[in-house]
């Protein structure tokens, strides 16, 4: 066979993904490692932060519970409104994108030409790859092509709210239940380490996910953790001994 009529086989990468759907469930553990990153953070916060006024056990608990509930509940509804209005506003692309196919599809068709040519195709490859791609299915083509989007694969607004807080929940009931449980006069040591180790963690695995240097990002969230805990030590101290 002439070698250079021979088909070659796309190079196989093992550590790269390919799967069509890597990428939404990437951004979806992503976000869930975020959310509980929050959780730890904010509740973290608040429990050390009461701590610095009283070492009323039953005080913490309720201002810690009382934290991971509203966090959790503000997160949820934060990211069923965000979500909702960014599945809105693809809905509504879509549907614009369909009325140009009904009303010009023609302009449409020579639009969608161009757009592949400006990605390095040859103008008699993207013509044929446009009609293929109009015959099996004009408006995903275009979605995907000039949008950027997938019509069957739109954000729901709910699984995202119920992620969000389920994330939340349980990032915030490590301070929350270290704090509660330990005896008093180690609990300020065994929260604040528990956290570190915790932020660690999370930092590591967000950088992971985002293919970063997992080192800096560690660093980072863990000096962030501290600094958070140390303020609103401080200010429990300053509150308590004045109330």
């Amino acid at each position: 066979m002439n070698p250079t009529t021979e088909p070659i086989e796309p190079e196989s990468h093992p550590g790269e993904p390919h799967d069509p759907g890597i990428a939404g469930r990437l951004n979806w553990l992503r976000a869930g490692v975020l959310g509980a990153n929050d959780g730890i953070v904010s509740t973290a916060g608040i429990v050390v932060g009461v701590t610095g006024a009283t070492t009323d056990t039953t005080s913490i608990a309720i201002a810690g519970i009382a934290g991971l509930v509203a966090g959790a509940m503000s997160m949820a509804a934060g990211e069923y409104v965000s979500v909702s209005t960014q599945r809105d506003s693809e809905r509504a692309l879509l549907a614009k994108e369909a009325r140009e196919l009904r009303e010009d599809p023609d302009a449409e068709f020579a639009e969608l030409v161009a757009m592949l040519e400006q990605r390095g195709i040859s103008p008699d490859v993207a013509r044929e790859a446009a009609r293929d791609l109009t015959r099996h299915d004009a408006l995903a083509a275009h979605a995907e092509i000039e949008l950027g989007l997938d019509p069957d694969g739109l954000t729901n607004p709910w699984h995202a709210a119920w992620a969000s807080m389920v994330a939340f929940t349980l990032g915030a009931l490590l301070p929350l239940l270290v704090m509660t449980l330990t005896p008093p006069d180690v609990r300020l040591v065994a929260t604040v380490t528990s956290v570190m180790l915790a932020l660690a963690a999370t930092g590591w695995v967000s950088a992971r996910l985002g293919q970063s240097p997992p080192l800096r990002a560690l660093v980072r969230n863990v000096l962030g953790g501290l600094a958070a805990m140390g303020v609103t030590y401080l200010i429990g101290m300053i509150v308590g001994t004045r109330i």
